[in-house]
This record gives C-alpha cells, structure tokens and sequence, in this order.
C-alpha cells in the first residue's frame, strides 16, 4: 500500500489544473445591453454637434430661457453635473458585472489605460462600432425569445383546440406553427452566438471601461471650467496683464445669479469647495470627480445604489438637487406635465370631442394649491363672459378668437418642457428601455427645474382659456 500511495503523490507533482474556461454572460445579456446603450449614448450626447446644438438651441429655447434660466453658465453646469451623474450610475454597474471577471484587474477603473483613446479616433469608432454590433444582436435576440414565446403559447392552444375538435371527428392544422417556432429556434442559436449572450465577461466589461474612461475625459474636456477640479485650478491659475498677474476668475462668482446659489453649494460638480469638504461629502455621497493629473484617462466612479426600474431616476441625486421653488422640488413633475399634455390635446382637439368628461378628467389631475389659484380666476371670467354674452355674439366671439391666441401663446413655452419631462422619465426607466443609443434629454430641457410660479401662471391661463373657448363652443 506504501509504494502505491508514494507513487500516486509522486504523480499529483506533474498534473496542473487547467484555468477553467471564462464565464460568459448568458440571460445577464440583455441587462449588459441596456447599460451598453446608456453609455452609447452619453458617447454621442458630447460630439460636436451635440454639444453646439444644446449651446445654440437648447439653452436658448423659449421654454428653457423663461421657466428654467437665461444664465448659461447655470445651464452649462447643471448639464455637465447631469451627464456625469449618469456615467457615475452606469460605471457602478459595469463595475458589479466586474465582479464576475476572471481579469481582477478589470474591477479597478484606475487600472485601465486611456491616454491612447481619444474621442472620436478612429480606434474608438471600431469600439464604438463593435458595441453597436453587439446591442444590435442582442436586441434582436431579446426580440427572437419573445417571438418564440408568443408563438409557443399559441401553439398550445392550438393544441387545446386540435383535441377538441378531433373528439367532434374534425382536423386542425398546426403544421405552420410548427415551422415559425423552428425558424425562432434558429434564430435564437444564430443570436446567442453572436450577440451580448455568447461573450465572456472580461471582453465585455473591458469594452465598457473603456468606453466610459473615454466619456468621462470628453466630458472634462467639454465641461473643463464647470468641474469642481477644473474650477479650483481655474481660479487658482493667474495671468498677466499687461505685465501684472492677475487672477482668473471664478464661474460660479461671475456667471452664478443668487437665486441659484443655494443649487451651487448642495451640488458637488456645482460649487468649489475646500479639499476636507470635498473629501467628507466623498465619502458620504459618493460621486464621480476629476483627477488632478486628468490627462492619465482614469475614471473614479463611487458606489451608488443598485439600480431596477423606475428606481434610476430616483437615485439620480442631480434631480434630487432641485430647489423649493422648482416644479421638482415640489414634487409635481410629471403631474403637471400630464396636466399640460391633456390640455394640449384638448386645445387641438375638434369641438365635438371637448365634453364635459375631458374637462372632468383635466381639472381631476390638478393638485390643490393649483384649483386654489384657479377657482378665482375662473369666477371672474365667468362673469365677463356673462356680461359679454348679454351684448350679442360678435363680442363673446372676438374674446374666444383672444383667449386662443393668449393660449397658443402659453403653450408654446409650456408643451415642450412638459413632452421632455415625460420622455426623461421614459428614457431612465431600465425596464422600459428599448435598446435604444441615442443622446438622451437634459433635466434643464425639462419642468423639474422650472419655476413652480411661473409654470402655475401659466396653466392657470391655459385653464381659464379653455374653458372660455368650451362655453362659446356650447353657445
């Protein structure tokens, strides 16, 4: 027995395990996909023409320049504060797919080596490419299982219903079930292998990392004066003029108005502060921050909370950040851009289709500080339209064809703010998500950081307008 297990020892010497072959995402696939598609699009929010159309249209648009602000140093800002925000929440879950990595090295963002990939070369469009490629296929994956599903489950019935109908001596064909279901079937093996499905996880997060380190230096680059970072040097940096140094301003003194100040010190993208500061509200919040040696490509994400569903909007701390004084900061959002759409709809909406349960439906959705700041505005046009009556039709006629005016007027400020609200609301939504890459809207595009007065004016006008045009209309 001795020289037996001598030699079975002697033996275990020359046998090497084999590395076991790496993991491959599977059904995490399409989870993989939809932060592939938030980070692709953040990656063409900061192209060139991306960022000049949000500096010569969106900021100056007349919904944006009269609910929102005319400081485009606030707007700038609070674009910039947003759009890291949102690399933070989408590095803090390729990090956690990180966790699955045979590459340890890969769960370490400070790991990577960016310097060489510079937005826009064309090392970065192949990776750019192949990323689409692969949320390409794993969309259409996703879109093959449902198919299939749909298709199973009829089949079923049919079944069901084959059965039933064999007992009453009569046929039933399912031969063309039988030939989609194997159509999807191939499908979704092609798929699996070429999409998100079939790569392992150190291809994918090593893809993702790197992209991100690529956005976040674009954005320090685009934003480079409204980072805190960048700010402290900015102003600690002095030049000389006409032989005399002489100190850089700071953004937040020159541009910031004071009815924003309070935005500036709650947000940490938004206010200079000192290092201690800086490092305390670091480890409390958490946060994305420039490096001081930015050139090295090193993206910091900090933990955030895990993410699913409608939650992500709510873990977005850039909307948490909306003053009192804002329709966000009340809480009234997506109410009153509800409230604006069914109004909008009411307006454009033939005169047969405007009954009392649309009006009904309107005035239901208001919230109680709103009907208190239209109960007197309504009993006072009410009255005038009394007394416009009594002096025959051309009067009450010419004031409906006003109040049309007064509202198309209103509304041309207040419709787009209240369409983008909700499309932000729909575009965070993880689980509504459609795989889609596009440059996603702003908050400063819509109601949540609106003045709440002036958004209730200007509803209440639009209220009392309606209904005046829907009493002439029943004349």
């Amino acid at each position: 027995m001795a020289p037996c297990s001598g030699a079975a020892n002697l033996c275990c010497l020359f046998i090497h395990d084999e590395p076991s072959p790496q993991q491959t995402l599977g059904v995490l696939a399409f989870d993989a996909a939809k932060i592939m598609c938030r980070l692709l699009s953040l990656y063409n929010s900061l192209s060139h023409q991306e960022i000049v159309h949000l500096r010569r249209n969106i900021i100056r648009s007349k919904s944006v320049s009269h609910l929102n602000s005319r400081d485009e140093c606030f707007l700038l800002t609070l674009a910039c504060a947003e759009r890291l925000e949102e690399l933070n929440l989408a590095a803090a879950t390729v990090s956690r797919l990180a966790a699955r990595c045979s590459d340890q090295n890969l769960a370490r963002f400070d790991a990577l080596d960016a310097r060489k990939l510079q937005f826009g070369t064309r090392d970065v469009e192949k990776k750019i490419e192949s990323m689409e490629k692969l949320v390409f296929a794993t969309r259409s994956l996703h879109k093959a299982m449902e198919s299939l599903t749909e298709m199973e489950a009829s089949e079923r019935k049919m079944q069901r219903w084959r059965s039933i109908r064999a007992n009453h001596g009569l046929k039933v064909k399912v031969e063309c079930f039988n030939d989609r279901i194997m159509f999807y079937r191939r499908q979704i093996i092609y798929f699996k292998h070429v999409s998100l499905w079939g790569q392992t996880f150190d291809k994918v997060v090593g893809l993702m990392a790197r992209i991100v380190c690529i956005v976040y230096n674009r954005i320090c680059s685009v934003f480079r004066i409204f980072i805190t970072g960048n700010v402290a040097r900015g102003i600690n940096q002095k030049r000389k003029t006409n032989g005399r140094p002489r100190v850089a301003r700071s953004p937040e003194n020159c541009c910031c108005r004071v009815e924003h100040r309070d935005l500036y010190k709650l947000n940490l993208f938004l206010f200079d502060q000192a290092e201690e500061q800086l490092l305390i509200r670091k480890r409390v919040w958490g946060c994305c921050h420039v490096q001081k040696s930015a050139s090295t490509g090193v993206f910091r994400y900090r933990n955030s909370p895990p993410q699913g569903g409608g939650e992500v909007a709510r873990n977005n701390r850039v909307m948490r950040l909306a003053p009192a004084a804002t329709v966000g900061g009340a809480g009234l959002s997506l109410r009153y851009a509800n409230v604006i759409m069914l109004a909008e709809r009411c307006m454009n909406a033939p005169d047969a289709t405007i009954g009392d349960d649309a009006r009904a439906a309107l005035y239901e959705m208001l919230p109680e500080r709103l009907e208190v700041k239209l109960r007197p505005k309504l009993r006072g046009e009410w009255l005038e339209w009394g007394k416009l009556k009594g002096d025959g039709e051309g009067h009450s006629s010419a004031a409906a064809r006003r109040w049309h005016e007064e509202v198309g007027d209103v509304m041309e400020w207040l419709v787009p703010v209240a369409h983008d609200m909700v499309r932000w609301q729909a575009e965070r939504n993880l689980e509504k998500q459609k795989f889609e890459t596009r440059p996603t809207v702003l908050l400063l595009q819509t109601l949540h950081y609106s003045d709440l007065e002036k958004v209730e004016e200007g509803i209440v006008k639009v209220l009392v307008g309606l209904s005046y045009m829907y009493w002439y209309r029943k004349l």
